[in-house]
C-alpha cells in the first residue's frame, strides 16, 4: 500500500535536499509535487486542498529548526498534517458495555465484510482475550451463512447457527439471547451487503441497529475503490451512526487514497486495516505509523509487534545460543530464517516497515520477489542433511542432483550459496553476543558495491 505515493513524495523530498533554506519559491514547487502525488493516489480533492493549504501555511519561513535541513523540516510538516488528516491516534474499539458487547458490521457486497468479521473475531480472541460469538443475518447471498461458519471454525470462535428461512431480526434476537446465556464478551453481527446503496438495505440495517443497540457499528470498505470508499462511507454514515471504518484489501492498493480520505470526509476514524487474505491480516490503524510509512520512514513499532507475534522464539533463541558458541550458521539455519521472514509477510512487507525505505531508488520494492525465497527453500530441501551442514561438499554432480530435484538452475543454487556465505559473515560478527558488531556488519554489506548485500538488501533482492 502507498507504493506510488511513497515513490512520488520521496522524489519531492530529495529535490529539497541541499537547499539552504525553505523559501516561498521552493516550497511552492514542492507543494505542487505533493498535490499531484496525492491526486494520483486517488485522494479526494477536498482532502488534497486541505493538506496542501495547511502544509503551505506552516512551511513558509517558519517551523524550520536550525537542527534540520529544509528537506527534513518539510517532511516533518507533511507527516504532521497526514497524521492530522487520518487522526492523531489509534481509535480503539469501545467494548465497555454489559456483555455481550455487540459489534455490527455494515458495508457493500464484495467489500470483504464476512472475512473481516472473522478476522476481527480472531483479533479480539487472541489480542484482547475476549470470548467471541459471530452470527450472520445475511439471508440473501447464497452460502453467506456457511462462509462465516467455516471461517469461525478456522479462527476457533463461537458461531450461532442460522438459516435463510429466518428473518434477520429473528436471527439477531436469538443470537443475542444465546450470547447472554453463554456469557460471551463480544457478539459480532455480519449483515447483508448489496451491490449498491439502496433504501431497502438501509432500512433493514437501521432496524437491526435499533434492535441490537451495538457499541460499535463498523463500516467495511474496499481500499481499492479509492476516494469512492470515502463517499460510500459518508452515505452509510448519513443513515447509520457509524463508530468507525475498516479498510480492507489495502495490500492490493498501491495508491492509498482511501486511507487519507475516509476520516476527513466522514468524521469517523479508521479503526482497522486489512492487509491480506489470511485470518491474521487485520491490524489496528495507527495514523502516525501509516504517515511514517507513506513518507518512507518505516514503522519499527509495527515491525517489532509483528515479530513478537510471528517469530518462533524457541528457534530464534536456539540459533542465538548456537551462534554465541561459535558453531556457525549452516543452510538449515538459513532455511529457518527464510521461513521466519515469510511468516512476517515476506521481505517486501518487512522492508515497507524499515526506516530508510524511502531512501531506496524509486521502484526498489517492486524488485523484491518473495517467490525467490520459496525457491531457495526448495533448493535447500533437495539437499541431504550432510550437505546442509557442510555446503563445501557440493561438487558438480551433487549440484545437478539438487537443481533437478528442486526444478531450478545451477545459477540459482550458486546465488543461494553466495548469499549464505554473506549471511555467515554477518553471523560471525555475533560470536560472543556482540550485537553492535553484527549491526556494523550489516551496514557494511548494504553498501558493499557490486555483488554485495544480503537477501533483501538494496541491489541484491532475490529476483532482481
Amino acid at each position: 500500500m502507498f507504493d506510488n505515493l511513497t515513490d512520488r513524495l520521496s522524489g519531492t523530498f530529495r529535490k529539497l535536499t541541499g537547499k539552504a533554506n525553505l523559501t516561498e519559491a521552493n516550497i511552492q514547487d514542492a507543494l505542487g509535487e505533493v498535490r499531484r502525488a496525492l491526486l494520483e493516489a486517488d485522494v479526494a480533492l477536498s482532502v488534497v486542498k486541505d493538506i496542501v493549504d495547511r502544509v503551505s501555511l506552516r512551511a513558509v519561513g517558519q517551523e524550520v529548526s536550525k537542527s534540520l535541513t529544509p528537506g527534513q523540516a518539510f517532511i516533518k510538516i507533511v507527516q504532521a498534517e497526514l497524521e492530522s488528516i487520518m487522526g492523531t491516534a489509534n481509535a480503539e474499539l469501545n467494548l465497555k458495555a454489559a456483555p455481550p458487547a455487540v459489534v455490527l458490521m455494515a458495508g457493500l457486497q464484495g467489500a470483504g465484510k464476512t472475512t473481516t468479521a472473522a478476522k476481527l473475531a480472531r483479533w479480539l480472541k487472541n489480542d484482547v482475550k475476549k470470548s467471541v460469538m459471530v452470527v450472520s443475518v445475511d439471508v440473501y447471498r447464497p452460502a453467506a451463512i456457511q462462509q462465516l461458519q467455516t471461517l469461525a471454525l478456522e479462527v476457533a470462535v463461537e458461531f450461532f447457527v442460522s438459516d435463510s428461512s429466518q428473518t434477520p431480526a429473528a436471527i439477531a434476537a436469538a443470537a443475542l439471547a444465546e450470547a447472554k446465556r453463554k456469557f460471551i464478551d463480544v457478539l459480532i453481527v455480519d449483515t447483508a451487503g448489496r451491490l449498491a446503496i439502496d433504501q431497502e438495505m438501509m432500512g433493514e440495517i437501521q432496524q437491526l441497529h435499533s434492535q441490537l443497540n451495538p457499541v460499535e457499528t463498523l463500516f467495511v470498505v474496499d481500499a481499492m475503490t479509492g476516494q469512492d470508499a470515502a463517499n460510500t462511507a459518508k452515505a452509510f454514515n448519513d443513515a447509520l451512526p457509524l463508530t468507525g471504518v475498516v479498510l480492507t484489501k489495502a495490500d492490493g492498493d498501491a495508491r492509498g487514497g482511501a486511507a487519507l480520505s475516509v476520516r476527513h470526509i466522514t468524521g469517523k476514524p479508521i479503526k482497522f486495516i486489512g492487509m491480506g487474505e489470511k485470518m491474521d491480516a487485520l491490524e489496528p490503524f495507527y495514523p502516525d505509523r501509516i504517515a511514517s510509512r507513506i513518507l518512507g520512514m518505516g514503522d519499527m513499532l509495527s515491525l517489532i509487534e509483528e515479530a513478537e507475534k510471528k517469530v518462533d522464539k524457541v528457534k530464534a533463541e536456539k540459533l542465538a545460543r548456537k551462534i554465541k558458541k561459535g558453531k556457525g550458521f549452516d543452510l538449515e539455519d538459513f532455511k529457518e530464517q527464510l521461513g521466519q521472514m515469510q511468516n512476517m509477510g515476506g521481505v517486501a512487507s518487512i522492508m515497507d516497515k524499515m526506516p530508510g525505505f524511502g531512501a531506496l531508488p524509486p521502484g526498489a520494492a517492486k524488485m523484491v520477489d518473495d517467490s525467490k525465497f520459496r525457491q531457495m527453500e526448495a533448493i535447500i530441501n533437495s539437499m541431504t542433511p550432510r550437505e546442509r551442514i557442510n555446503p563445501a561438499t557440493l561438487n558438480g554432480s551433487r549440484k545437478r542432483r539438487i537443481t533437478l530435484g528442486s526444478g531450478t538452475q545451477i545459477q540459482d543454487l550458486n546465488r543461494l550459496l553466495k548469499q549464505h556465505k554473506q549471511m555467515q559473515k554477518v553471523m560471525k560478527k555475533m560470536k560472543g553476543g556482540n550485537m553492535a558488531n553484527m549491526m556494523r556488519g550489516l551496514g557494511g554489506m548494504q553498501g558493499g558495491g557490486p555483488g554485495g548485500g544480503f537477501p533483501g538488501g538494496p541491489g541484491q533482492f532475490p529476483g532482481s
